[in-house]
């Protein structure tokens, strides 16, 4: 178990899921908080990966960086994908193995799971059939890493734990046009033709998959509670066990944005992966729930959309 004042690095401080997680460890009261940049340190340098736990001595490390994106950048960086998370993940949990990091927790996706997979998707579906092809690269870079924490405990008695989110919204998300995820892309999409008074709004295809979402402040809440009250080589589902159609998210992220405009649908485009509940069941046994509904997350997101300085920039 972490105290107070154990030396715990965040690596991903400033995306949306790392930035979490430190908030949750400043509220809990936890003071010895280890922080870099991408500039003060390269996590695909392996080289400086090393230096940086060998003088830091991390005694426990959330990993929470990541290349990450929506569809269209899944799509057309797939290498870029693989090789960037891979080569991160990897230094960072075997630069953590060779200095006695007392335990490590990995971040993965649920996209970690088979497109097909039974629903709600236990833990215990994992590689055992074909993933969704739109984001197969980061997917496999993500088990990779999963994998990776499973066999050091199994090789040398380590004691990594992985948990898998489902989609996450927040303060810090990315609310590119091109590269963000389905619910900051329709914040940002809806308050733009609500700024322009547009009569219409078209999103891709047909409105029918569900999907899941959790608020991440909710997840660094869970993130802190593993650390601290679970060891095991298989991973942790995080998330609401409820689940909407994105027909019916589109319209929740209009309402509370104030659009008033139509909502027309692009079926030339892809949907994506038609279901992805997480069982979560294991969370639930443990202890742990969320505690925020998604339209109150939503209210909360857009407001950090309208007053977060990098949206225009991202």
């Amino acid at each position: 178990m972490m105290q107070k004042d154990s030396k715990i690095y965040v690596a991903g401080h400033r995306g949306m899921v790392g930035s979490a997680i430190v908030r949750e460890l400043h509220r809990q009261g936890y003071t010895n908080i280890i922080t870099r940049t991408h500039k003060e340190l390269d996590l695909i340098c392996q080289q400086d990966v090393d230096n940086f736990f060998a003088s830091e001595k991390p005694e426990y490390v959330f990993l929470a960086a990541a290349k990450v994106g929506g569809i269209v950048a899944n799509q057309s960086a797939l290498a870029d994908f693989m090789y960037d998370n891979m080569m991160l993940e990897m230094n960072v949990i075997h630069a953590a193995w060779k200095n006695g990091c007392r335990k490590l927790e990995f971040l993965g996706s649920s996209c970690i799971y088979p497109r097909m997979a039974p629903q709600p998707m236990p833990e215990s579906c994992l590689l055992t059939s074909s993933l969704e092809k739109t984001n197969e690269a980061y997917a496999l870079a993500k088990i990779s890493g999963l994998k990776y924490c499973e066999f050091l405990n199994c090789q040398y008695d380590t004691d990594y734990i992985s948990v898998m989110p489902t989609n996450l919204y927040g303060p810090n998300d990315n609310y590119h046009p091109e590269h963000s995820h389905v619910l900051p892309a329709l914040i940002r999409r809806f308050h733009e033709a609500k700024e322009a008074r547009a009569e219409s709004v078209t999103c891709w295809g047909d409105g029918s998959p569900l999907r899941e979402f959790l608020y991440v402040d909710d997840l660094a809440n869970l993130c802190v509670f593993l650390m601290n009250n679970y060891s095991g080589n298989e991973t942790v589902n995080a998330g609401t066990g409820k689940e909407l159609s994105i027909k019916e998210l589109t319209e929740l992220v209009a309402s509370i944005v104030g659009y008033k405009g139509r909502i027309e649908w692009d079926t030339s485009r892809p949907n994506g992966t038609p279901r992805k509940l997480l069982d979560v069941s294991k969370a639930t046994e443990l202890g742990w729930s969320y505690k925020t509904e998604l339209p109150e997350g939503i209210r909360l997101a857009y407001n950090d959309y309208l007053t977060n300085p990098m949206r225009a920039e991202r």
